[in-house]
């Protein structure tokens, strides 16, 4: 998928929504254990050019490392967003899209922290942690 669009989503509650411009639908799995707390599975999410929020001083934001933060609805706790500190980049949950039809698992990273049963089909990218830190050129495993 190289194709850029538009995409609109909210919360669960609808106090906060958003536009997200050039989403290219390749899809992400990253089975890290602060992901899997936070979302309470595996999180699905992909990045975004830029993202346009309405209700914005409902998001809420918790810094889950030195480099990243995660955004939430501070009135339902719908998970939004993980956001790059240094750059901005917001990836955003895959679940908070209204309509998804073009989306598509195209990657999996941490599955060497990957709970058996999370077990996704198809062929694509499949990275341990270090690999995928490495291909960030960073290397702090922590997310």
């Amino acid at each position: 998928m190289s194709e850029t669009k538009s995409y609109s989503g909210r919360c669960l509650c609808g106090a906060v929504s958003f536009t997200a411009e050039g989403v290219n639908g390749e899809v992400h799995a990253c089975h890290c254990a602060t992901c899997r707390k936070w979302r309470g599975a595996s999180m699905l999410a992909m990045g975004t050019a830029a993202v346009d929020f309405t209700g914005a001083s409902n998001i809420a934001r918790y810094d889950s490392s030195e480099w990243a933060q995660r955004g939430f609805c501070r009135n339902c706790g719908s998970n939004l967003f993980y956001q790059l500190k240094d750059q901005g980049n917001y990836i955003m949950c895959v679940g908070a899209f209204d309509d998804s039809p073009d989306f598509e698992l195209c990657g999996e990273i941490y599955i060497d922290e990957k709970p058996s049963g999370y077990d996704f089909a198809g062929e694509h990218s499949r990275m341990t942690g270090a690999e995928f830190m490495a291909s960030i050129g960073s290397g702090d495993s922590t997310s």
